[in-house]
């Protein structure tokens, strides 16, 4: 309407001024609303052509979106166990802070876990003391069998001296005897020996491994136990959490609620442009927004990033071939938007809808470059009409009160 109104005010008015005062044609006789078309054809027909001109390179060098928001990202409050709630520590729409309790579920197995995993390694702690009573009765048993084996020594010894001697007091049995209690009490040493060296190795080894073991499953009943007390992993707000003692939650069927974290979707804002504006739109060129939520307030932007795929394009292996026919509505331009100043979007609440427009602009180019006469009066005129943009931006939010509580029927 704005772009078309001042159109008609360089081809249509001047069109009327000519035929009414230079060549006296009066409204009502010559110029009637019957003859109207045949007496200003030449400015309705300029003034239909330029129309269509600016409104193109309007939209084409300044585009516009009306799908513009702050999307926001969620966490759902899930259990890793599922089971009835025992205690709940926070209410519907309460802050909370990341490591924050939240609900906790019953824990009766967890609990007997770790009392068994406790009891467990106490069992090993005290073989381990009995092992080290074992220890020292096997080196005293290695003592005696030591002097015992000495004894015998020192009788085969004695005897074995005597009989060399010539000795009638010796029988050959008695050193025969002496030799077969010094093997038997060889024997002996070398049993306490190896009891003391399979005590030594379950005190060094057995046992440290089986307290490991125990360590370890003790380890994984606390982290079992740590789960039935479910707390916030981010600082947000609790949303749709109506949780009550004896409540069943399970981490597929069964949320708490949603967190709500209070950093995001803030400060930044998407918006979808058509695929036309690809050549147009790039990071760095500012922009203006105006939220419903804000409908009086025009927040200037600029494009921070500008997604490189368009959705439709998007496949996912399928039994089935994708026709391309069926793709009938073309996918937008993602577009990153953030605030050119910081606190501006602050009272703008994530997820509000809003209105977007992003300008281009040459300034830089008409100052730097050596251009043409006629590609810098271009340039300028694209400069120029980006001004009507930004008007019938402030004229959509002006009037989107009026829209949306009156004339929609809301």
């Amino acid at each position: 309407m704005i772009e078309t109104f001042l159109c008609a005010l360089v081809t249509v008015l001047p069109d009327f001024l000519f035929r009414r005062f230079v060549q006296g044609k009066r409204i009502g006789h010559e110029i009637t609303l019957f003859t109207m078309w045949y007496e200003l054809r030449w400015g309705l027909t300029a003034c239909a052509i330029l129309a269509l001109t600016v409104i193109t390179t309007l939209f084409y060098f300044h585009p516009a979106s009306k799908t513009a928001a702050s999307y926001f990202r969620t966490v759902t409050i899930l259990p890793q166990l599922g089971g009835r709630v025992s205690e709940v520590y926070v209410t519907n729409n309460q802050m909370v802070t990341a490591g924050q309790p939240i609900f906790r579920i019953e824990d009766f197995t967890q609990r007997a876990q770790v009392e068994a995993a406790h009891a467990q390694i106490a069992q090993i702690q005290a073989s381990l003391k009995v092992a080290q009573t074992d220890l020292a009765e096997a080196e005293a048993g290695i003592a005696g069998a030591q002097a015992a084996l000495a004894q015998a020594l020192e009788d085969l010894e004695r005897n074995t001296t005597l009989r060399d001697q010539g000795s009638s007091a010796v029988r050959l049995t008695e050193i025969e005897r002496l030799e077969n209690l010094v093997a038997e009490r060889e024997a002996k040493v070398l049993a306490a020996q190896s009891q003391k060296a399979a005590v030594v190795q379950k005190i060094e080894e057995l046992i440290p491994a089986q307290l490991a073991s125990a360590e370890a499953q003790l380890d994984a009943a606390l982290a079992e136990l740590d789960k039935t007390t479910i707390s916030a992993g981010v600082t947000g707000r609790v949303e749709q959490f109506g949780l009550r003692v004896g409540d069943f939650v399970s981490p597929l069927m069964r949320p708490a609620g949603i967190l709500v974290p209070t950093d995001s979707g803030r400060d930044r804002f998407q918006a979808a442009f058509n695929q036309m504006s690809a050549q147009v739109i790039k990071p760095g060129m500012i922009g203006e927004l105006g939220c419903m939520t804000r409908p009086f307030t025009v927040i200037p932007v600029v494009v921070v990033q500008v997604q490189d795929v368009i959705p439709s394009g998007q496949i996912r292996p399928t039994d089935e071939l994708r026709d391309v026919q069926q793709n009938t509505t073309p996918g937008s331009i993602l577009v990153y938007l953030e605030p050119l100043y910081e606190g501006l979007a602050d009272k703008v609440p994530p997820g509000s809808n809003c209105l977007a427009n992003v300008y281009t602009d040459n300034h830089e180019r008409l100052e730097h470059e050596d251009l043409g006469f006629w590609e810098r009066a271009f340039l300028h005129v694209v400069d120029t009409i980006g001004v009507v943009h930004a008007a019938g931006l402030r004229l959509r939010l002006i009037l989107m009160p009026v829209n949306t509580l009156v004339l929609s029927g809301h």
